[in-house]
């Protein structure tokens, strides 16, 4: 879709709720970002981080709410999650098992499941955290 362009301009739009959905399937959600022939951007947070809350705010709910496939899930929560697989596990496992230390970090998913841009990990300067954004996304929807 060609509209679900970059991240700024028709992103940076102003008091957009610093809100990001949590999956309750990530298999599911893969699936209806690749009907969109768009990656699953998956946002790791933690609560109270205010890098988290920039990138967010700034970036991600602007992007979401002009339709983006983006969803959060959170270090240390023990809300639970279906994987890629259908499996049933937690938002706090499956980071971990992503080897996901730093927060925010995003991830770009395409078929299967699999990491299709390199992650962004931690709160680049706000000057360059859009230009990296889109990057990452050019490169995830050419690998889809």
């Amino acid at each position: 879709m060609a509209s679900l362009g970059l991240s700024q301009g028709v992103w940076a739009q102003s008091g957009a709720s610093a809100v990001l959905p949590t999956p309750q399937s990530l298999q599911a959600e893969l699936n209806r970002a690749l009907q969109q022939k768009q990656p699953l951007i998956v946002m790791v947070s933690l609560e109270g981080c205010p890098f988290c809350r920039v990138a967010r705010s700034s970036h991600l709910v602007p992007m979401q709410k002009a339709g983006a496939p983006i969803v959060q899930l959170d270090m240390r929560s023990a809300q639970a999650v279906l994987d890629f697989q259908g499996r049933s596990t937690t938002h706090d496992q499956l980071i971990k098992q992503w080897r996901i230390s730093i927060a925010p970090t995003l991830l770009f998913f395409g078929p299967g499941g699999k990491e299709v841009a390199e992650r962004m990990e931690g709160g680049y300067l706000p000057d360059f955290y859009g230009p990296y954004l889109d990057e990452r996304l050019i490169k995830g929807r050419q690998a889809l």
